[in-house]
């Protein structure tokens, strides 16, 4: 990602839980869509959880962080309040989607993708 510094060029992140059920692999293929449409640049959760000081600044100066979890167990989100960063949330089953049952196809990729690109700019 060039840096837009100085300039008025929106830094949007985008950041997934990828966990083991079928929501966490939505959550990643949701992310890779957004990047893909160039929504956001893609970064990554578990160097914000490890405290990896060059992802936390990035994320401190971002326009808008877009964190997507899978579950209402909500990791990802809280590994954000944790570290004080400010962030949008989404979470996969509040698109309908049923944990551990509902089959992550193409259309329910794109579907999901271009709410979550409609809302986070809300």
């Amino acid at each position: 990602m060039a840096c837009s510094c100085g300039s008025d060029q929106e830094t949007n992140l985008v950041y997934a839980c990828s966990g083991a059920a079928n929501t966490g692999l939505l959550a990643d293929q949701v992310m890779r869509a957004l990047i893909r449409d160039k929504v956001a640049s893609g970064t990554c959760l578990a160097a914000i959880g490890a405290d990896l000081s060059g992802f936390l600044q990035s994320a401190r100066n971002a326009t808008r962080n877009i964190v997507i979890d899978g579950c209402p167990v909500a990791c990802g989100k809280k590994t954000f309040e944790n570290k004080g960063l400010p962030y949008k949330h989404f979470v996969m089953t509040d698109f309908g989607v049923e944990k551990g049952k509902t089959a992550i196809t193409g259309d329910i990729i794109e579907e999901i993708a271009a709410k979550v690109a409609t809302q986070a700019k809300a």
